[in-house]
Formats: C-alpha cells, structure tokens, sequence
C-alpha cells in the first residue's frame, strides 16, 4: 500500500464532454493513478466491493444481458403484470457531491448490518479511517494551481463507485 517515491505524483484534473446531455455539459475527471492514496483506494475497493456487489445483487443489474436474464425471469414467476411499471433515472454528479462524512457512515453502517466487524483481521473504525484518508485528502492541480476537494469524491478513485453505491 506504500506508494512508490520513484512514481507517485499528484493528481490532476481535466474534463470530458458528456455528449447526450444538452449543452454538453463538461464532466470532472480526477486522475488519480499515481497519486499517494491510491494503494489505499485499490486495497479497500478489493476489500469491500465484493461485499456490496454480494448483498445487493438481488437489486443490482450488470449490464442489458442481465437486465433480460431478470426480467425473464420475473415473468416467468409472474410479477410482470400489465399493471408493473419499469422506470430509470439519473443521478447527477453522484461522486463529485457525496457527502463524505455521511457517506463514510453509511459505509459503516452497511458492514455492520451485514455482520461485518472485521475485514482480513482489519477492524470496521480502521477501514473507516482508510476510507476517510482515501476520500478527504484527494489533492489535485488544475492550471497550476493546488486543490482538495471538500465534497464528494474524485471519479477516477477505485473506491470511489463501492461508497457512492452503498449510499445511494
């Protein structure tokens, strides 16, 4: 988890267009591979994504091919019924405004609640101190200039998709 002196480096930002939305609007993109947490970030997202994706796969689809899988399924069952409604929705700017304190709560809260108080022998209020330096101390430069970002977390983090998940 140490980083390497030799290539560590800090994080930047840039942005790529989001073509289906109108105006196209820009989205933030921190770049994150080098940077000193990122051996932290790669440990905990191994560590707790298998978590998550096991106890929330019965309400999680993984692409279209399971989308169909499941809806088979479910007719075949008899839940889908003239009646049933299907709907989608988008959330906006998920990772760049999680709250991080509450978001690292809820975190918690999810190992708790499925028996967790220990992952590898690591206590649950380390990890959330793991997560806690992986999601505050997210540093980058944009035109020269240094900044950390207070709200959210940065979308080019591994751990960042497992904690914005378990929030939602």
């Amino acid at each position: 988890m140490m980083p390497k002196r030799e290539t560590v480096q800090l994080a930047y930002l840039y942005f790529i267009p989001k073509p289906r939305k109108a105006g196209t609007p820009l989205r933030p993109i921190v770049s994150s591979m080098n940077m000193p947490t990122t051996g932290i970030s790669k440990f905990l997202d191994k560590l707790i994504r298998p978590i998550f994706d096991k106890h929330a796969r019965s309400t999680t689809f993984i692409d279209g091919v399971d989308l169909i899988h499941r809806l088979e399924a479910y007719t075949t069952n008899g839940h889908l019924i003239p009646k049933t409604y299907l709907c989608t929705f988008d959330i906006t700017d998920l990772y760049t405004m999680l709250p991080q304190e509450e978001s690292l709560d809820i975190l918690i809260e999810f190992l708790f609640q499925h028996g967790y108080q220990k992952l590898q022998n690591i206590p649950i209020d380390i990890i959330r101190k793991l997560a806690l330096i992986v999601i505050k101390e997210n540093v980058f430069v944009y035109e020269n200039k240094f900044y950390r970002q207070v709200i959210g977390g940065a979308m080019g983090t591994a751990f960042t998709l497992t904690p914005a998940n378990i929030f939602m």
